[in-house]
This record gives structure tokens, sequence and C-alpha cells, in this order.
């Protein structure tokens, strides 16, 4: 990340695409007012609405609308902000664009109006992160989710972990400076509570990013089982079409077959894989081993048995499907018993992908791990990614070290490992972050963000 480009003017086309009734262009940085001005804009009193016809070079109007000046401070940015609005005509929006470039600015990066709302203190990097969730939200709860993270409810839950372990940080180096005292004379015991407590702090905060970063992300599920049990009927029953080959052959699937779909609003990233049994070909065995591997990535699978002889079916699969964090058992087949089983428990349910019959139970049961439960959500869910729930994990295993350290009177060694829990947790607000991840984070956002 370039650390002289805050001193650039940059422009860029914030609205979609696509034609439209209104199209808007945002320019930022400290030449935005004099380019307002050149495109036609003599008057620019801050935060109010000017009418003015946008002129090239030689005069000719490119198009009449409205120009807004944020001075800064006080603006997205932090900079000076001018945003144009005109007709949606993706060719005047071109032209436009064109005419600023030509009077000073430069094309925006992707993600340079946020990044520099970042680095000018306007909003911590998970808020930041946030507006680009909000743009992707797929239904409203992932998008009330993102608006709290935007609003820093995150962020705040996150810093308050973070000055827990400040104060513990104190107590310990101070303590260090009287080495000859064991630590049960100096408040040992105030500073293993405390080390306790933020460790169940870390702990629901972690359950709370996962569930957000799922309503981000979707779920990622792997479907296993023993060959012929259903898994790609299955699949081709979620899906709505015929995405996987089914036949009566035994190992027909021999390799993973991902499909993306939504349930009322989950994203579920579905992975069909070959059937795990004892023997099989060469080819039929590499797609089993990918099959576990893929398990291993996996935030649940879906084992599939056969409702007519399930025992047998968890004897071939063995106990690959303790591989994925969570399991969800699926008796298909149903349709084929004498009667439809009952009362089989919360994670094991009865299906039958041919008729489609216990399909609707499966969704539900799918959105309810993945934190869509019915109603609008939890009070205070937001949205997060995969590098916040890391930043947690690795907090909390610095935290763990450090409260082993501490049981041993390790003063020096426990007051490392609370630096380093304190600064894997300002990687997600950016409070302590590489320049190489920024440029990273931001290069994924919209170009007019």
């Amino acid at each position: 990340m370039d650390a002289t480009s805050n001193s650039d003017t940059i422009v860029a086309i914030a609205s979609g695409a696509a034609a439209g009734g209104i199209g808007m262009l945002r320019v930022s940085g400290p030449a935005s007012a004099n380019i307002a001005r050149a495109l036609g804009c003599p008057e620019l009193r801050p935060r109010h609405a000017h009418y003015a016809r946008f002129r090239d070079a030689p005069g000719e109007v490119i198009d009449d609308g409205i120009a807004l000046y944020f001075p800064g401070p006080r603006s997205f940015t932090g900079e000076d902000v001018v945003e144009l609005q005109g007709h949606g005509s993706p060719v005047v929006l071109r032209q436009l664009l064109a005419r600023c470039i030509e009077l000073g600015a430069r094309q925006a990066r992707a993600g340079e109006f946020s990044e520099r709302a970042f680095l000018n203190g306007k909003l911590d990097l998970a808020q930041a992160e946030a507006i680009a969730d909000l743009i992707a939200a797929g239904d409203v709860r992932a998008a009330r989710a993102a608006r709290r993270s935007l609003d820093g409810v995150f962020s705040r839950r996150v810093e308050d972990v973070a000055e827990q372990l400040v104060r513990l940080r104190i107590h310990v180096e101070a303590a260090i400076d009287f080495a000859d005292e064991p630590l049960d004379t100096l408040g040992g015991a105030q500073v293993r509570a405390g080390v306790e407590q933020a460790r169940t702090s870390l702990e629901q905060l972690r359950l709370d990013a996962e569930r957000g970063r799922k309503l981000r992300d979707g779920l990622h599920a792997v479907l296993i089982g023993p060959p012929n049990a259903g898994k790609s009927s299955l699949l081709n029953a979620l899906a709505g079409s015929e995405r996987a080959i089914v036949t009566d052959i035994a190992g027909t699937t021999r390799d993973t077959l991902r499909e993306t779909i939504r349930i009322d609003g989950l994203e579920l990233e579905l992975v069909d894989t070959a059937g795990l049994r004892e023997g099989g070909d060469a080819i039929e065995r590499e797609g089993m081993r990918r099959a576990r591997e893929e398990m291993q990535r996996a935030d649940i699978a879906i084992v599939v048995l056969d409702a007519r002889d399930p025992e047998a079916g968890k004897q071939a699969i063995g106990d690959a499907a303790t591989q994925a964090a969570r399991q969800l058992w699926v008796l298909n087949k149903c349709d084929l018993l004498p009667q439809w089983p009952q009362s089989l428990g919360e994670d094991t349910l009865a299906i039958s992908a041919a008729s489609g019959q216990g399909l609707e139970h499966l969704h539900t049961r799918l959105r309810e791990i993945a934190g869509h439960g019915a109603g609008e959500g939890q009070q205070g869910e937001f949205s997060a990614r995969l590098r916040h729930v890391q930043a947690i994990i690795r907090a909390s295993e610095h935290l763990e070290t450090a409260a082993a350290q501490l049981h041993h009177d390790q003063l020096e060694l426990a007051a490392e490992e609370l630096r380093l829990a304190h600064d894997a947790l300002g990687e997600i607000t950016g409070r302590i972050t590489a320049d190489d991840l920024l440029g990273r984070i931001f290069s994924s956002f919209c170009i007019g963000k």
C-alpha cells in the first residue's frame, strides 16, 4: 500500500454498472472542490445540493445533475469529497469519469475510498469490511448483521476483551519488578481470575464471530456416506437440478462435485464426495482420500445412510464423519420402508431424496445449524469473516499459554503471551495490521467504495 497515495485525488463511478435512473461519481482528495468547479459547479456550499450542468473541456454539456460537497474531515473518507449525481447512463458516467481524470484526479483502486476512511480514523478495519458485507448481503438478516458491525458492535466487543488483556499485562509486568516475591503475594489470585474471565469472554466472542461468519459466507457442507446411499440424489434434490450423475452402480461418484445453493437466505456450499468403503480401484480410492480431506475443511458433514440398513452404512464409513466439525445424520430412501421412522433425535433426519419428503425438515435444520433460525435473529448479532475467527482463536491460544506460565510463576513469558494475545485481537480492528494485509482486504471491495 502506497503511503503517499493519500495526497492524490481519486475518482470512481459509485453506482452500479447497469443503466439506471440515477448514476453517481465520487471524488475524494484535496483537488475535489476544484474539479467540481471546473466541471461547472461554481457554488459549493458544504452539505447542500447544487444543480449544475457538467461540461467537457470545450464547454459542451456532458450531463446535468446534482453536486454535493463534503469538506474534510466531516466526510466518509475524512478528506474533501464531492459526489456528482447525474443520469444513470454508463456512457455519460464514463464521460464524466474521463473529464475528472483530465482535471487531475486518478481512477480509484478497488476499495480505496473505504481504505482512506480507515487510514483517516473514520472507521476501524472491521467496520470497513462490514461495508463490503452490507453490499453483498444475501438476505435481511445478513444485512442487519453487517449493519451492526458497521455501527461498531463487533469492534466494541473486541476492544472490551483487549482492554481486559491490557489490564492483565499491566499487573503482570508490574509484578516482574518484584521478582523475589511469589506471584500469590502480589495479587496472583486476582490475575488468574482475570485470565479465566478473559478466556471466557474470548470463547463467547469466538462463538458469536463464527455465527457471523456463517451469516456472511454461508455453510460449507460435505455429503459423505457409503456408495449408493443417495448422496448424489440428495445433492440434485437440494440444488433443484440434475447436477450429479445418479446410477445404481457403486462408485459412480469418483471426485468431489461442488454446488452453491441458497435455502431461504442461507447460502450453502454443498460438496458431493465419493462413497466411502473398503477397496475400490485406484481412482475411487483417490476420490475417497479427497472426501476425507474435504471433511477437514467443512462446517458440517451430512452423513447419508440407506434407511433400510443404516448400521451397515455406519460400519462402512467408520470414523470418517468425525473429521468434520459437526455431523448431521440423514436416513435416505425412507419411502422404501414399511413405515416412516419416528423420534430419531435432533441431528438425525428421515428423508427421501427421490420423492422430496423430509427435505423441508433438512432445510430447517441446516438453517438452525448455520444460525439462521426463525425470526429476525439475535439482538447484537454481527457479521464477521474467517480472518476474524482465526485471530480470536490465536488470541485464545496465547491466553491459554499465559495461564500455564502464570501457574509456574513464569511472569516474563506470561507477559509476552498476553502481548501476543492482545496483538492478535488488534489485527481485527486494524490497531496492529501489516500493510500487505490491508491491501488484500481492500482490494476485494467495489471500485466505488
